[in-house]
């Protein structure tokens, strides 16, 4: 099995400090740039599971970088180069609290929430009578505050703005965004014969104080595909949807006994499902980009990402 990168502990001149989220690894360089480094490390129910998932960095960083570079007519976002198939390194922007979530069909979240009663999330009405994937009247934007650490939160727009986590004039502005890149995402999807079911975008305010789409969009740690063959077929007669996501690792997590509740053991995955969401991850970066995924080199992985960087910051400061 190829080799996974499951961390990086790189020191770059200029450096002024070093995050590790639940998957990536970002780098401070000076006041301007960060250095994100899309590890393999998968997470789901707010967890790190125990393995990397080999390539999974790879697909991510690629996917988004794709997907930025597809996108910036929308809006202005802060992607400077990819020097490396696992690496972007962008403008530093100050981040805004809230993750913007849109849904154009029930599933996920949504659908849990749904089965258990609920009609409203986020302050967002759900009609009933619907049955999980149908797809909604109109996309349906259910914000979640964006946590340091733990669970993030469901906030309905009224709260966000009650809070003044956000001014109302840069929430408009997120809502006007987040619905033009869910159209041009849905369009891209379509081509390729997927549906974009739903997905999370992230703000920050750069240096002067430009609205601007940060880290990754439209990929399958934060979105959800369908496949579009067959999906009026599988839902007439109630079947679940071919999916291109990771929500099939949190099926197998359920499963296996975990949701990320208190008391819960996290399962530890058999090389042979590690290997299956490695060819699940490459399965949709060509789906979705048409395109044939070129697997990088993964021998002594954390030595070529670093090398990379190097080579590009002493080439552009």
């Amino acid at each position: 099995m190829a080799e996974a990168l499951k961390e990086t502990n790189f020191h770059f001149p200029n450096q002024r400090k070093m995050y590790r989220g639940k998957v990536r690894d970002v780098y401070h360089i000076g006041d301007e740039l960060l250095v994100m480094v899309a590890s393999d490390r998968i997470s789901a129910f707010d967890h790190v599971l125990p393995k990397g998932i080999p390539f999974k960095g790879q697909v991510l960083n690629q996917l988004a970088a794709r997907f930025l570079d597809a996108t910036k007519d929308i809006v202005p976002n802060w992607l400077v180069a990819v020097p490396d198939p696992n690496v972007t390194i962008g403008k530093k922007c100050e981040p805004i609290k809230v993750e913007m979530v849109i849904r154009g069909y029930l599933s996920g979240h949504a659908w849990r929430e749904y089965r258990a009663g609920k009609r409203l999330l986020c302050g967002v009405s759900m009609p009933d009578g619907m049955r999980e994937s149908d797809p909604f009247p109109e996309p349906i934007i259910t914000p979640a505050t964006k946590a340091d650490e733990g669970h993030d939160e469901d906030i309905s727009r009224e709260e966000i703005l009650r809070q003044g986590i956000v001014a109302p004039e840069i929430y408009e502005q997120l809502e006007k965004y987040t619905r033009a890149l869910f159209q041009r995402g849905t369009e891209i999807a379509a081509k390729q014969g997927l549906i974009l079911v739903d997905t999370k975008y992230e703000f920050g305010i750069d240096a002067e104080g430009v609205v601007t789409l940060i880290d990754e969009i439209h990929t399958p740690d934060s979105s959800r595909y369908f496949y579009k063959e067959g999906y009026e077929d599988r839902q007439e007669k109630g079947e679940a949807q071919k999916q291109l996501s990771k929500e099939f690792v949190r099926q197998w997590l359920i499963s296996n006994g975990f949701q990320g509740l208190d008391g819960q053991q996290m399962p530890v995955m058999p090389d042979e499902f590690v290997e299956t969401v490695s060819e699940r991850y490459i399965e949709l970066f060509e789906h979705i980009t048409g395109a044939r995924f070129v697997r990088a080199d993964t021998d002594r992985i954390a030595t070529r990402v670093e090398s990379n960087i190097a080579a590009w910051l002493q080439d552009n400061r």
